[in-house]
């Protein structure tokens, strides 16, 4: 059973869509932050986002509560209304097509299942500020990999 509360902010970006992207993530728990971040020269936002989440809860060592906040309605949306219908239609969408993404949606179904989720979404580039920190990181990747500038942690 799930004790341990962690709180994270999560983030994709894209420079073109699909184009090179990366995702940042910062994890807080017991006063102590964790920055993490990663890029993929061709991919899109959505991609992005998913990785955000999904690295985050993959970072974690052992099942924990997590307060999760995103500004990406696909990812809220798509783990708390599309994923289970899903599940029960064999990752075929209301439509009969493929699910796109599956295989990210995947790693992030094993990974709510391991860990209790709550899912917060906020609205991006408002002035939230962890929510800018976790944008500015993953635009930071993009362009340390893209070799534009460092411009942040990872």
């Amino acid at each position: 059973m799930p004790a341990e509360e962690v709180v994270v902010w999560t983030d994709g970006a894209c420079s073109g869509n699909p184009g090179p992207g990366a995702w940042g993530a910062l994890l807080l728990f017991r006063g102590r932050e964790r920055e993490l971040c990663g890029y993929d020269p061709q991919t899109t936002n959505n991609r992005m986002e998913l990785m955000g989440a999904i690295a985050a809860l993959e970072a974690l060592t052992r099942a924990c509560d997590v307060v999760l906040h995103t500004d990406s309605q696909y990812v809220c949306k798509g783990v708390e209304q599309w994923l289970p219908q899903w599940l029960r239609r064999d990752w075929k969408t209301a439509a009969g097509k493929p699910v796109l993404n599956r295989d990210l949606w995947e790693r992030l179904a094993a990974q709510c299942a391991r860990h209790r989720v709550h899912w917060r979404w906020v609205r991006g580039h408002s002035g939230v500020v962890l929510n800018e920190r976790v944008d500015q990181l993953a635009r930071a990747c993009i362009a340390r990999h893209r070799g534009d500038g460092c411009g942040g942690a990872a």
